[in-house]
């Protein structure tokens, strides 16, 4: 007991020590001492939202550059965060245009270059999360599963880590299926506390990377290597997980088509090819199940109504989409590997077309309408 005694005299004799100190250099340092209280908080500084990119009215432009456009915009007003990638910082765009590099001597940057390390990237940034920084780094989608071992252990502490997955398809072309990502949506959108958000535009990029940013545990940017056409508007509702882009102009809709990243436009491009046959679609973009999971009934039910036939488009596995599309829904997915080619061209190969996207639409309704 008298140990136990001592023990705490000297951690209240410590910590009064502590707290002169940063009472002194409260005093000396203002600023630094309120930049400080940020980290330690878990908090971002005021005002950083504001720096958010508008990609409205832009040239089309793959996700992937989006996101660093977007970290271009935002990293110098959030001196907590520090990226890295896992040697593919060119490819993954996660190096904002002033950082500086973090190197053996000079700890001063805030940019890490991991090396070919993805496990031993996710276990850094698991420990620089819970020492105060905001940590994100980047690889390709596939790779995730060289560090999934890491990622979750950070679903499981729920760390507030960005992980910025790119190249996430078979869109992403001659690499060929040893790169090009199938069943790895699905196997992160099944690990507890991961937000999975794969964006459709700019715009959703940088809804994405403000949720990202806003929540306390971890976060997967799922981005595109093609350049993808600005189809939403700035004030998107991707927090939200999913929303209504399009409907009808009059009545309600025949089929619903629900789409996420790349295969939103296409989904919007089948709008007046389906109504030259008399449907008329709604288009939902759906960037993230976990957001849209997390929605009160009443506004799940109408985006999706339950009574409404509805068609799934994602260039990747089909496994879990029958949650959201029902019994009598279907999807256009991919249940088999990639295949080296243009990304145009594996893309048109395995159905993610216009022509395609009608006629699976038409059958689904021909096939509920016989029952």
């Amino acid at each position: 007991r008298r140990r136990v005694e001592e023990m705490k005299a000297a951690g209240i004799e410590a910590h009064a020590r502590w707290q002169a100190m940063m009472d002194a250099y409260r005093q000396a340092h203002p600023d630094l001492a309120r930049e400080w209280d940020l980290f330690v908080r878990g908090e971002l500084p005021d005002g950083w939202k504001k720096h958010l990119p508008d990609f409205t009215g832009e040239k089309p432009l793959a996700t992937r550059a989006a996101s660093g456009k977007v970290l271009d915009a935002i990293a110098p007003h959030i001196p907590m965060l520090l990226g890295g990638s896992a040697d593919l910082t060119g490819s993954n765009k996660t190096k904002p245009k002033d950082a500086k590099d973090i190197q053996r001597g000079d700890f001063s940057g805030n940019y890490v270059h991991y090396g070919v390390r993805e496990h031993g990237m996710a276990a850094i940034m698991n420990g620089l999360a819970t020492h105060y920084v905001r940590p994100y780094g980047g690889t390709f989608l596939v790779f995730s599963d060289y560090m999934r071992g890491a990622l979750r252990v950070t679903a499981l502490m729920n760390l507030p880590v960005v992980f910025v997955f790119t190249h996430d398809s078979i869109g992403l072309g001659e690499d060929g299926p040893t790169h090009q990502p199938i069943e790895h949506l699905m196997a992160l959108r099944a690990m507890p506390n991961l937000a999975v958000i794969r964006p459709a535009d700019g715009n959703e990029t940088a809804q994405a990377w403000k949720v990202a940013l806003e929540r306390t545990g971890p976060t997967a940017l799922i981005l595109s290597r093609q350049g993808l056409p600005q189809i939403t508007p700035k004030d998107n509702a991707l927090t939200r997980g999913a929303y209504i882009l399009a409907d009808p102009l009059s009545g309600d809709p025949d089929i619903i088509l629900i789409a996420t990243g790349s295969e939103v436009a296409l989904a919007l491009e089948a709008i007046d090819p389906l109504l030259a046959e008399g449907v008329s679609a709604r288009v939902v973009s759906m960037p993230s199940w976990e957001l849209f999971d997390a929605q009160d009934e009443a506004y799940r039910a109408s985006v999706l109504p339950p009574d409404k036939p509805k068609l799934a488009i994602e260039a990747g596995a089909t496994l879990g989409w029958a949650r959201y599309v029902g019994l009598k829904g279907d999807v256009i997915g991919i249940d088999r590997f990639g295949a080296s080619a243009p990304g145009k061209v594996v893309m048109a190969k395995y159905g993610f077309t216009v022509e395609n996207v009608v006629t699976r639409a038409l059958t689904l309704l021909l096939k509920i309408a016989h029952g």
